[in-house]
């Protein structure tokens, strides 16, 4: 491997444990941050954006430079205290809206340099940190949101957290920086004063883990560097069979990167997990290309060295031999949504947030809408790997009261929503997103809305598939496990893909490529017309389109009359 390292990492190596001159450059009047402050924010929960709407072309023009502040929350799983003080920020710091992201953690989009300090300390009172919600680090621990009882899930939830707490940074520049040297936090990264699991340049990129159950993939499990399925046997859990590998960031006609789906590696018992989770970041850490950031993730040196070098290589990190991977039934992907009982007395309701973004707009008002539930009910608050929420513990008495409230605030529960809108999803990409090339978020809803109005037109409108957006290839909103996807090549123009599935197994294959805005639905209604023609009982749009072949939709496609695409 080359000797050489990106400009990264001299400065990871530079910070001091990501001090950096934070401290001092949060003192000065520029709007912004110098480049290696900016990158060492990341690892503080922190993005320096710019309104891409408002650049002017000129370059010596001041940018309108704003925020976004992530929090890292394992699990998705919040005090209603802990929602509401978010919501309090997003009004007194940020613009008005809190975004769920798509690994269960909440962003604050718009704060001002000056509000930066204030914000993160006031998110640090909550008891949840915003430390290792960005950078390169083990990123938000995600679970499966539902609100699970007994034996099994009390395991697998303080499991979650103690992964979370193992892969924290440890360093003490954050508490310095933000919180004053108060200790607000209470963890294993306020006490440490070097860094024992990421040493002193942290890892050669991020790296994502998700804890699934068995048979539920609502997390993307084969889609993470490290997959943990819990299996269990009645109130016992078993252990946890252990994936690693996955990851679907890549780079438009670069070939050498590329999505890929995670290997299965072993078993481990509880006991051992978080040996093998330190182990496999370890690995991560001391082979992961530190030369060329788009060819360092953890899928790539299991794809170069080979998935028995890896198997090798953990072996001789661990005390122990990982058993074989045990049987599993097949995935499926639960949206937790609608009212469900908890199976403790108590129900929980899912709520789909479109794309995330909870936000009060003329159609509804969402943000007010859930801050009266929240308040009122005081319920325990889950957020979902499919950005949605989970309101928990509720009784169900309230829920005439809470449906009368969502009904006031014009908020929409599930069963009034299409399968095409619940089973969306979009990252933020433009104005703010620094990395997009085209629209997501916001140009998402119209093509939701009109490949509802056409799927339906040609009586599917009961179908279940997954269809995903994002502004740029790096895959932020999970699209290359979709049956139907759209990427940003280029402004208003996209790669379109298709062939996943909902449950996240396998990986979609490119259909058309720069396809304009405008013309995406178009462009994939000839396939579901093929596919509502000769698909076999019960299959799913995906899975017809892999079996079919790129190759033959796209002349099937060719030759379709756009006239009759509706027929």
């Amino acid at each position: 491997m080359s000797t050489k390292q990106s400009k990264l990492e001299t400065f990871k190596q530079q910070s001091h444990h990501l001090r950096g001159s934070i401290a001092d450059a949060l003192q000065n009047e520029a709007n912004g941050f110098a480049e290696a402050e900016k990158q060492l924010l990341k690892f503080h929960g922190t993005y320096q954006q710019d309104d891409r709407d408002q650049r002017t072309g000129d370059r010596r023009a001041k940018k309108s430079v704003s925020f976004m502040v992530r929090s890292r929350i394992p699990g998705g799983v919040l005090t209603a205290d802990q929602y509401l003080a978010h919501d309090e920020l997003a009004g007194r710091y940020a613009n008005g809206t809190l975004r769920i992201t798509t690994r269960q953690g909440l962003q604050l989009h718009g704060v001002l340099k000056g509000d930066l300090k204030p914000t993160i300390a006031d998110i640090n009172q909550t008891l949840i940190t915003t430390l290792g919600a960005c950078g390169d680090v083990v990123r938000n621990v995600m679970c499966c949101p539902a609100p699970r009882h007994g034996r099994v899930a009390a395991q697998v939830a303080a499991i979650t957290d103690a992964v979370a707490a193992l892969t924290a940074p440890r360093t003490r520049a954050y508490h310095e920086i933000w919180l004053d040297e108060e200790k607000v936090f209470d963890g294993a990264q306020a006490a440490a004063p070097s860094e024992p699991l990421y040493g002193d340049a942290y890892l050669p990129r991020k790296f994502k883990l998700a804890i699934a159950y068995a048979g539920d993939n609502c997390v993307d499990v084969y889609a993470q560097d490290l997959g943990l399925i819990a299996i269990a046997h009645g109130d016992t859990l078993l252990g946890f069979n252990v994936l690693a590998g996955g990851g679907l960031g890549m780079t438009h006609k670069k070939p050498e990167t590329f999505p890929r789906l995670g290997d299965p590696i072993g078993f481990a018992t509880p006991a051992q997990v978080e040996a093998v989770v330190a182990a496999i970041v370890g690995i991560h850490r001391d082979f992961g290309d530190r030369a060329n950031r788009k060819h360092a993730r953890l899928k790539y040196i299991i794809h170069d060295r080979g998935l028995e070098w890896f198997k090798q290589e953990l072996s001789e990190r661990l005390d122990f031999e990982l058993a074989p991977f045990a049987p599993q039934p097949p995935f499926d992907l639960d949206l937790h949504l609608g009212w469900q009982e908890q199976g403790d007395g108590h129900w929980y309701l899912g709520i789909s947030v479109e794309n995330g973004r909870i936000q009060d707009t003329a159609a509804a008002q969402l943000r007010s809408g859930l801050r009266e539930v929240i308040s009122r009910f005081r319920p325990d608050v889950h957020l979902t790997p499919n950005h949605d929420i989970l309101l928990t513990d509720l009784h169900l008495a309230d829920r005439p009261a809470i449906d009368a409230l969502l009904t006031q605030y014009g908020i929409a529960q599930a069963d009034e929503l299409s399968n095409v809108q619940l089973y969306a999803m979009a990252c933020p990409a433009l104005p703010t997103c620094g990395l997009a090339l085209a629209e997501s978020e916001r140009v998402m809803p119209t093509v939701i809305d009109e490949l509802e109005t056409a799927v339906a037109g040609i009586g599917l409108a009961q179908e279940k598939f997954t269809v995903r957006m994002t502004g740029c290839p790096n895959g932020c909103a999970r699209p290359y496990v979709a049956d139907l996807a759209f990427v940003g090549r280029s402004a208003d123009k996209y790669l379109v893909l298709v062939g996943g599935n909902q449950n996240g197994t396998q990986l979609n294959q490119p259909f058309a490529d720069l396809v304009p805005l405008e013309e995406l639905v178009s462009s994939v209604l000839p396939l579901f017309v093929l596919f509502r023609d000769t698909r076999y009982p019960n299959e799913p749009f995906g899975d017809f389109c892999n079996r079919v072949g790129v190759e033959k939709l796209q002349e099937f496609a060719a030759a379709y009359p756009q006239e009759g695409v509706y027929a």
